[in-house]
């Protein structure tokens, strides 16, 4: 199993079953992860807030520069009127960021390396958008898959394109996200592999280390150590990606193609 570098996405339980009324309520590593990012993010902002200070510590100030930044982020992508939908932005970023960030703990679950949990995600924002739009533009709002001055003999064909296009946005946030979570889980494990076998040890854990082959797993090492920290640039930078893209979802139904 070590050898797989796909069997650190596989879900599995963590408690005997738990079969409530037809429904499997089992916990899995996935459903302990996502409490886990969850509760971290709560904590942190209720520490952040509890005691506010005219001088804030670390944690205040981080929470306030999370806090200016999505807003900021929200006003200059969807405009001002998008602050109503500000709650759920902020939620948005953080709930993806923190099981991004936690995925890299060791022996830990990346949960947003499951399709189901980022296509879970990727709908919501793909009903808000279809909700909002008709709410705020009634029908007009579907006027945005014929742009104006199309040719009536072109408008067929545009129209096609535009409904697929509309259609396969929660599947391009779905799939962005798990699979940049899962391409980089799978390169640190493949060099982690490297730097143990070079050293002589094999990985199911047996064998000793051969201090001569040590300096063959410097390279892999420093690679392993510069992709992890590309990881956590991925992990930040697909949380901002995911909740720009809201964003600008969200401007279109509020304001028009």
């Amino acid at each position: 199993m070590a050898l797989n570098p796909l069997h650190q996405f596989e879900v599995s339980p963590i408690m005997d079953p738990l079969i409530i009324g037809g429904f499997n309520l089992t916990i899995t590593n996935q459903t302990l992860w996502t409490g886990i990012a969850v509760a971290t993010v709560i904590a942190i902002f209720v520490s952040g807030i509890l005691r506010m200070k005219m001088v804030p510590g670390r944690t205040q100030a981080f929470v306030e520069i999370t806090f200016e930044f999505i807003q900021k982020l929200t006003q200059k992508t969807a405009g001002k009127d998008a602050m109503a939908f500000f709650p759920l932005i902020l939620t948005t970023f953080l709930f993806i960021a923190s099981l991004n960030l936690i995925g890299m703990i060791p022996t830990s679950f990346t949960t947003t390396s499951q399709i189901t949990t980022t296509a879970y995600m990727g709908a919501m924002v793909f009903l808000l958008v279809v909700g909002v739009g008709v709410y705020k533009q009634g029908l007009h709002f579907f006027a945005m898959f014929l742009p104006k001055g199309t040719p009536w003999w072109l408008a067929p064909l545009i129209v096609l394109l535009e409904v697929i296009s509309f259609l396969v946005r929660p599947a391009t946030l779905a799939v962005r996200l798990a699979a940049n979570m899962v391409a980089g889980h799978v390169l640190l494990k493949v060099f982690a592999a490297f730097c143990i076998m070079m050293l002589g040890v094999s990985l199911d854990g047996g064998g000793s280390i051969n201090w001569l082959m040590a300096p063959t797993a410097v390279v892999p090492l420093f690679v392993l150590v510069a992709i992890t920290g590309l990881e956590i640039f991925v992990a930040l930078l697909q949380a901002y990606i995911f909740t720009v893209l809201t964003c600008v979802y969200l401007n279109m139904s509020l304001h028009g193609h």
